[in-house]
């Protein structure tokens, strides 16, 4: 397995967390977004959707990193992502989503780019813009936690909703937003960056990290 990613970019780091838990080996490819590598004719030839990650094995290619979650509890479906019960599995799968289809899509590294060099934003706005959209969805998520009574992990042990929230509350902590006010989200990443898969997949702990991060 080959891993094409770069360090920092929250749906690498989703499936880095997976094929960790999977106990899966692979090798990291980096790719540099902010050298707009993932742009380059070499690259879209593997991906025509031109980002990461992109993961080869056995001579093809998966994009879409929520899909490719789905891929691999389905192609290896020892150490699930998902638990058994179709109520479990939805609620897994309700959180999850919450954080990849509606925080993913305003707080990725394009529209970001295009707020601050096509619409003039500084960066002061930009990041007051990031911590909106995390507080639209990061508040309730915090509240459907809550209901369901949650412990060190969603299910008993870390999976889909791990492998999607562990790498949000990175990106959060970066732009400031206090994730000390979502106590049942702060307790799973507590249990989680504890967990030697988390670590393995942590962005300081990639190749293509920089040594000052």
């Amino acid at each position: 397995m080959r891993l094409h990613a770069y360090y920092r970019s929250s749906t690498s780091y989703r499936v880095r967390i997976a094929l960790n838990l999977k106990g899966l080996d692979y090798r990291i490819v980096p790719v540099n977004l902010l050298g707009a590598e993932q742009r380059g004719e070499a690259f879209r030839r593997l991906n025509p959707f031109a980002g990461v990650p992109a993961l080869e094995v056995d001579g093809r290619v998966y994009a879409q990193s929520m899909a490719i979650l789905e891929w691999l509890d389905e192609r290896y479906p020892d150490r699930p992502l998902l638990p058994r019960g179709a109520e479990d599995r939805f609620t897994a799968r309700e959180l999850a989503m919450a954080i990849a289809t509606e925080l993913h899509a305003p707080l990725n590294l394009p529209v970001l780019q295009y707020l601050k060099r096509e619409l003039g934003h500084s960066q002061d706005e930009i990041d007051t813009w990031y911590r909106h959209w995390l507080a639209r969805t990061l508040v309730p998520l915090e509240a459907r936690l809550a209901a369901l009574g949650t412990g060190d992990f969603l299910f008993g042990a870390p999976g889909l909703f791990e492998c999607v929230l562990i790498p949000q509350l990175y990106n959060a902590r970066r732009f400031a937003f206090d994730v000390s006010a979502l106590p049942h989200a702060a307790r799973i990443e507590a249990a989680c960056l504890a967990h030697p898969a988390f670590v393995a997949a942590h962005p300081d702990n990639q190749p293509d990290c920089p040594i000052e991060v």
